[in-house]
């Protein structure tokens, strides 16, 4: 009966005015519909993908029109090691701007986070290898919103960010 070898927290590490969106896919031209679903989004967008492959050859595929970011793609990936995975990483946007999109590409199965926050990647290994089993994205609660908290927050989207009017 196959066993876990182990567990490990990975932290990813992204430049702090970027987002990231970290899913599972299981094709290898998830790299070139993931480029294209965000190419499309807004001329402004710059992004970096990088997508580990789990068969054949098992390499880390990479795309973006952000020299900088793939390689912060790429070499979380690399710290992962987690097999059928993607990490997305986001400038001038948000994911709320192309999430749709990344998931109705066809090879993506799920999406595990879309943050801003530090996030961790609870990874599991077995002998046949490694895979994404859940993440830690922020930080706990540290109570209930007042009024004067549900006032600022829709102040927030409302003034500052501009989602609602």
């Amino acid at each position: 009966m196959p066993e876990i070898k182990k567990w490990e927290l990975v932290q990813l590490s992204f430049p702090s005015d970027c987002n990231i969106i970290l899913g599972q896919s299981h094709f290898i031209k998830t790299v070139e519909d993931l480029f294209e679903a965000l190419v499309t989004s807004s001329p402004a967008l710059r992004f970096g993908i990088a997508f580990s492959e789990a068969s054949g050859d098992c390499l880390v595929r990479y795309d973006g029109n952000d020299e900088e970011l793939v390689k912060v793609a790429v070499d979380n990936m690399n710290s992962l090691g987690a097999g059928h995975s993607f990490l997305v990483v986001l400038r001038n946007g948000y994911p709320i701007n192309v999430l749709d999109r990344i998931k109705e590409c066809q090879e993506v199965c799920r999406v595990f986070a879309a943050t801003a926050n530090p996030l961790q990647v609870i990874i599991c290994e077995s002998g046949q290898g490694r895979g994404v089993a859940g993440v830690i994205d922020g930080f706990s609660p540290k109570g209930v919103e007042t009024e004067s908290d549900i006032e600022g927050r829709k102040s927030l989207l409302r003034r500052i960010i501009g989602y609602k009017r």
